[in-house]
C-alpha cells in the first residue's frame, strides 16, 4: 500500500469512526443513563471516571468511563485492592463492558479511535522497549488486537507485542475483523476480568522484577 492509499484508508477510518461513535451514544444513550442511576446509587459521586493515559506520540489523554469502584480505604488511608472496590453494580458493568460506553467521547474528540493499541496508564510509560513504542505511532483504541487474543490472559510481553503487530499490519479489514470479533466477545462476556490485577501483574512491577527496558 503507497502513502496516497494509507492516507485515504486513515480518513475513511476516522470517518468510521465518527459515524459509529454517534450512533452508539445515541442507541445506548438510556442504557447509559440508568447506569449512571445505579452507579450514583452504589457509589455516589463523581458517576463518570477520568483517568490519564498515553496516547498517540506519547501525548497524554484523559479517558472517560463509568465508575465502577468505590473510594474505600484501609485504616491507614490506603485505597482497598481493586477487586474489593470493585463490587456489585461495578462488576456487572465491566463484565457487560457497559462502563466503557463513555469512551465514544473520546472518540468523537479524536482522543481514540474505535480499534488500535489500548491506552494505558502514564506510569508504565518508561517500561517500554523500542520496539514496543511502535504502538504509539498510531490513535490508541477502545479495542485491539490484543484485546481479541487473550486481553489479560497474555503476558504484557505478548500483548504489547500484538499492539506492534497492529501497528505494522494496519489495514481497514483488520480493522473490520477485531470489531467483529470484538462485537462477538462482549455478546459472550467473554475475555473480560473484573480485577485484572488478581491475574496479572502492573507492567511496571512485572518489569522491575525482570529488569526488561
Amino acid at each position: 500500500m503507497n502513502r496516497a492509499d494509507r492516507r485515504a484508508d486513515r480518513r475513511v477510518k476516522r470517518i468510521v469512526d465518527v459515524v459509529v461513535a454517534v450512533a452508539v451514544l445515541v442507541l445506548t444513550a438510556p442504557v447509559v443513563a440508568v447506569a449512571a442511576l445505579l452507579v450514583l446509587v452504589q457509589f455516589g459521586r463523581p458517576v463518570f471516571f477520568r483517568q490519564e493515559r498515553t496516547g498517540r506520540h506519547e501525548r497524554t489523554i484523559r479517558v472517560l468511563k463509568l465508575r465502577t469502584m468505590s473510594d474505600d480505604r484501609d485504616a491507614r488511608g490506603r485505597l482497598l485492592p481493586d477487586g474489593v472496590r470493585c463490587r456489585g453494580v461495578g462488576r456487572a458493568l465491566r463484565r457487560l463492558s457497559i462502563d466503557e460506553l463513555p469512551q465514544m467521547v473520546n472518540v468523537l474528540r479524536g482522543d481514540l479511535s474505535l480499534v488500535g493499541p489500548r491506552p494505558l496508564l502514564l506510569r508504565y510509560d518508561p517500561w517500554y522497549t523500542p520496539r514496543e513504542r511502535l504502538r504509539f505511532a498510531v490513535q490508541p483504541g477502545i479495542t485491539g488486537l490484543a484485546q481479541v487474543n487473550g486481553r489479560n490472559d497474555l503476558a504484557w510481553t505478548e500483548r504489547l507485542e500484538l499492539d506492534v503487530r497492529y501497528v505494522l499490519d494496519w489495514s481497514l479489514w483488520l480493522d473490520l475483523r477485531i470489531i467483529a470479533r470484538t462485537v462477538g466477545k462482549v455478546v459472550r462476556a467473554s475475555g473480560v476480568a473484573v480485577d485484572p490485577s488478581s491475574r496479572m501483574l502492573d507492567l511496571d512491577e512485572e518489569r522491575r522484577l525482570t529488569s526488561v527496558r
